[in-house]
């Protein structure tokens, strides 16, 4: 199977991939790891990447993450776009249990057909950044499905491909042949580098699931990211790792959370989940949504906050 080239802002329009997970893992491990000039390094990062959410205090969640209580991260890319603040081309509702050491990673079509909190109207889903950046963006999603947010990690796609190659690619199990951009992605365990992970996290119009194919390829490109995060021979590159975090990366996490994550929640990425939210696409004066039925935002909407320790 062959798919035609596309222009290179057009490509850009298309990141539609999301490997902040294993962000979060790699810049954790470091600690501890180096001694004092990588724990020195860390913080400077972080202290670019930190971003609190406007949110009032009574409307965040109390976690303790010394006692393991189970969490919530809001995973999105965001393709930035020279004059406005651009918008993620994919979401991922990640909810974290230490207890029984497991991940659930719910992904959300950035086409989803959804009320745009605060706005009085309904647009896609990933229009919300649009309309008001992450704190727009988690609201909305936060009501879409009656699930608490309790954290965000957001990635300016641009750094995507030295990302991969500063942890000397991912590897991946592919299920689907196909020839895409001038590569031959085989079916079977590939292992990739920046470019050609790019290229297997964006093409979509090749697959016969669509865009739920292309979430799963996003999915397994996480997974693969965070095999490779977490082993200390990916950190002889930890320099370049740092600096492409730091222009890359949003986030409301402080240093002292990701210890705690790093002491208290890593084992649970043995165990990760992979849920699609189902649904049915629709098109409304030449726009394509995807509608997502009552019932199924009820079922998702269970299954992760009993999984957060919810009633």
């Amino acid at each position: 199977m062959k798919e035609k080239s596309t222009s290179p802002s057009s490509k850009k329009r298309k990141l539609g991939f999301k490997i902040t997970l294993g962000v979060i893992f790699l810049v954790i491990l470091g600690v501890g790891v180096y001694g004092f000039s990588v724990y020195s390094s860390v913080t400077e990062t972080l202290k670019k990447t930190h971003e609190p959410l406007k949110r009032a205090e009574a409307d965040q969640r109390v976690i303790d993450l010394s006692e393991g209580d189970p969490i919530s991260i809001l995973l999105f890319g965001v393709d930035q776009r020279e004059g406005d603040r651009g918008r993620p081309d994919s979401l991922i509702l990640l909810t974290a249990n230490p207890e029984d050491q497991s991940v659930k990673m719910l992904s959300i079509p950035r086409d989803t057909y959804a009320e745009i909190t605060g706005k009085g109207t309904k647009d896609k889903i990933n229009h919300s950044y649009t309309y008001g950046g992450v704190d727009i963006s988690i609201n909305t999603i936060e009501n879409f499905l009656d699930v608490p947010i309790d954290y965000y990690v957001e990635v300016d796609m641009d750094g995507f491909k030295e990302l991969v190659d500063a942890v000397d690619g991912v590897t991946v199990n592919n299920t689907l042949d196909f020839f895409y951009d001038g590569t031959d992605f085989p079916v079977g365990e590939l292992t990739l580098n920046g470019e050609e992970a790019l290229k297997y996290s964006r093409m979509r119009s090749l697959d016969p699931k669509g865009d739920l194919g292309r979430q799963e390829r996003q999915r397994k490109i996480i997974q693969g990211f965070i095999k490779k995060a977490v082993h200390i021979e990916t950190l002889t590159n930890y320099g370049s790792i740092l600096e492409v975090i730091g222009d890359n990366v949003k986030t409301n996490l402080t240093f002292d959370d990701m210890k705690e994550i790093r002491a208290n929640y890593s084992q649970s990425r043995h165990n990760i989940e992979q849920i699609q939210l189902e649904g049915s696409g629709k098109e409304e004066e030449d726009v394509f949504y995807y509608l997502v039925s009552k019932e199924e935002r009820t079922k998702q909407s269970e299954t992760l906050k009993k999984h957060l320790g919810i009633e």
